[in-house]
């Protein structure tokens, strides 16, 4: 399976903006779903974030700092797809932007099932779990510093 396909990318970042949503209605911060993607794909860091879904992901990132070894470039190779999978969301009205830039999920656009591969299942699972832990934090600059970006 091609995990860098826009439309599987659009799949990816549109779970965690739901996630986000369980935790914070108004919805996600645009520079925030940016990080989705390069926490979802890599196999090493998708498996930590999965092994410890019971946990906060700032301990997660605490106890686990391989997380952070690349992270920055992962970030920025990845936002080619990131923004190419917000077109396709975009033009699928699968999300609105809000008049302070939040990202919010249009009901009904998406399949709620999560189908497919066991890995893009567990990408899935992943970006929806990342989406409510960065609302729980609540804090773009405490997620960026916390994964060594400046934000």
């Amino acid at each position: 399976m091609n995990l860098f396909n826009p439309a599987f990318c659009g799949l990816v970042l549109f779970r965690a903006l739901q996630g986000y949503e369980e935790e914070n209605p108004d919805g996600m911060p645009f520079s925030l779903a940016l990080l989705v993607l390069p926490l979802c794909l890599q196999k090493d860091s998708r498996e930590v974030i999965a092994g410890s879904s019971r946990s906060y992901l700032l301990k997660i990132v605490e106890k686990n700092p391989q997380l952070l070894v690349g992270f920055a470039d992962r970030a920025s190779d990845l936002l080619p797809f990131a923004l190419e999978a917000f077109g396709v969301l975009m033009e699928r009205g699968c999300f609105v932007v809000s008049h302070d830039g939040r990202l919010k999920t249009v009901p009904n656009r998406v399949r709620k099932s999560v189908t497919g591969t066991d890995e893009s299942i567990a990408c899935q699972r992943v970006a929806r779990i990342v989406g409510k832990e960065f609302a729980r934090i609540a804090d773009r600059v405490t997620v960026y510093t916390t994964f060594g970006i400046r934000p």
